[in-house]
């Protein structure tokens, strides 16, 4: 079974609910994911500080992004004829579906049996690797997390540390049990077993599959970037190059490209930029000594031109993958990258996937995995509100009858309740009384209901018997008995003592009190 079948097979009849409590219960997963995310945010952090004015270099990153998006239809067609120009093929696909036949058919004239893949975050959107399993033909992942995960049968968990949540011990018994051999879980035993293993593929593939990270409009370059290497080796060595870039993932000029790849690298891992950024500009020329003979592009739409016009989520087509938005997300860290069923994870993916998949009843449910902290947009490089986004998603589902019966109820019950005084004093006094079966020294420790998703990792303080609103009207009473009380000195609101030494303190004050502006607008210059 393929390895996005496997995926597919546990996602389907579980849902949201239940993938964040199986990854809860995964302490080594929570510890994993806790550990490395920290040390790329703390990375990110001083890159940016190190890297100097990095707000402004936000905000060129946003500019960049929001012009291109805004103007997508002249620079996909500025884009696509340098590519044709440069001796290339451009294949625009509308689904996931023509995608893949549109791949098929390059590989059947290839009469391909081998494809080496290098990172690819839009193959695993359109479940590439299935299909081409079912074809006969073999996929292998070259990059080293993804490679692992080949063999684990599992999804990426992070968009660019896909085995975030494997460690040594687990990867050994992976490659133990791929080669019949016995390995130390040593991190320079395992990479060492993986580069002799992959570097056959590179040599016998028929075809190389990279992604693309941007593509230059002025151009028609791609720009591929790495920290291994193997994309490098992808895409010269076989004779054929197949890339598949999402459309959005386009910069005007080389020098926007300098913006967002300085963007990207600090954003991503911390590092001022990453080991290999290869540019490839159509196939082999004349003369050249290496290179693929041809140079295939497919540009997928699978649900992004949907969000052109759309004023609250235009701006998800911003994104450069950096993956920062996840690294501090509180939600992301305790559970991983699996329980969002998605490639695409994190504030990201909780925001993109919803909208890709057009789906509001199942991945719609993604816009509640959030604490809408906004740590996501204080980090993300080209600004993108995530939490605005998610909120707008919700209301989206809500709005759509899509929520669950008992949410509506509830909801309901909470509007009548808060919109009638009787009622509302009704309930509030009624909730007094309702608690204190779940009430342990102060606290509800346990439940009910609803409720028992907030106490099963916190307490819920109780409700007071005397509700804010009754001491405020209690004070107010006993301010007035005092002012009506000539042998008193009158109170002032929130004060526990006599202040002040009466007619003589309130003249005092409203001397002192600012004077209302009686001037007519035009009378003079300062207002």
């Amino acid at each position: 079974m393929s390895q996005q079948a496997v995926s597919d097979k546990h996602l389907i009849g579980t849902g949201l609910k239940q993938r964040t409590e199986e990854a809860l219960a995964d302490d080594f997963l929570r510890k994993a994911v806790a550990f490395t995310t920290d040390k790329l945010k703390t990375g990110k952090l001083k890159a940016a500080g190190d890297f100097g004015h990095w707000e402004d270099w936000r905000e060129r990153g946003r500019q960049i992004r929001k012009h291109v998006i805004e103007n997508l239809d002249y620079y996909l067609t500025q884009f696509t004829d340098n590519v044709v120009k440069a001796g290339g093929n451009v294949y625009f696909c509308q689904t996931a579906a023509e995608a893949v036949a549109t791949f098929m058919e390059i590989a059947e004239k290839r009469k391909a049996k081998l494809v080496a893949k290098g990172k690819s975050m839009v193959s695993e959107e359109i479940h590439l690797n299935h299909h081409l399993e079912q074809r006969g033909i073999e996929a292998i992942e070259t990059d080293l997390g993804e490679y692992i995960l080949q063999l684990a049968k599992e999804t990426p968990s992070h968009l660019i540390i896909p085995a975030i949540h494997k460690n040594k011990q687990q990867i050994a018994e992976l490659f133990n049990e791929e080669s019949g051999e016995s390995f130390e879980p040593e991190t320079k035993v395992l990479a060492n077993f993986a580069k002799q293993r992959l570097r056959n593929y590179f040599l016998e593939a028929d075809i190389g599959l990279t992604g693309c990270n941007f593509g230059v409009a002025e151009s028609g370059s791609i720009t591929l970037v790495s920290n291994e290497g193997n994309g490098r080796m992808v895409s010269t060595i076989p004779q054929s190059h197949v890339v598949i870039m999402g459309m959005e993932r386009l910069v005007p000029t080389f020098d926007d490209l300098e913006v967002v790849l300085n963007l990207l690298a600090r954003s991503a891992t911390g590092q001022k930029l990453t080991t290999y950024t290869s540019m490839i500009t159509g196939p082999r020329r004349e003369g050249e000594l290496d290179g693929p003979e041809e140079l295939h592009l497919i540009i997928l739409d699978n649900g992004r031109s949907a969000q052109l016009g759309d004023p609250v989520f235009q701006e998800v087509l911003h994104c450069i993958r950096c993956a920062a938005c996840l690294n501090v997300c509180p939600v992301y860290r305790h559970v991983g990258g699996h329980t969002y069923g998605s490639v695409y994870s994190g504030p990201i993916g909780a925001v993109l996937t919803p909208l890709l998949q057009q789906d509001m009843k199942e991945a719609g449910q993604l816009a509640y995995a959030s604490s809408l902290c906004g740590a996501c947009y204080e980090a993300c490089p080209v600004k993108i509100p995530l939490h605005d986004m998610l909120v707008q998603l919700r209301a989206r589902k809500v709005k759509l009858g899509l929520t669950p019966l008992a949410e509506r109820v509830a909801f309901k019950t909470f509007q009548t309740a808060f919109g009638n005084v009787k009622l509302y004093k009704v309930a509030t006094k009624s909730a007094y009384y309702l608690q204190k079966p779940f009430v342990s020294k102060g606290f509800i420790k346990s439940g009910p209901g609803p409720m028992a998703g907030w106490t099963q990792s916190r307490f819920f303080p109780m409700k007071p018997k005397q509700s804010f609103r009754e001491r405020w009207a209690s004070l107010h009473q006993e301010l007035a008995l005092s002012s009506s009380d000539p042998a008193k000195p009158p109170m002032h609101a929130g004060a526990s003592q006599p202040h002040g030494s009466g007619a003589a303190d309130e003249t005092a004050a409203a001397s002192a009190a600012p004077k209302p502006n009686t001037q007519k607008r035009g009378d003079t210059d300062e207002y």
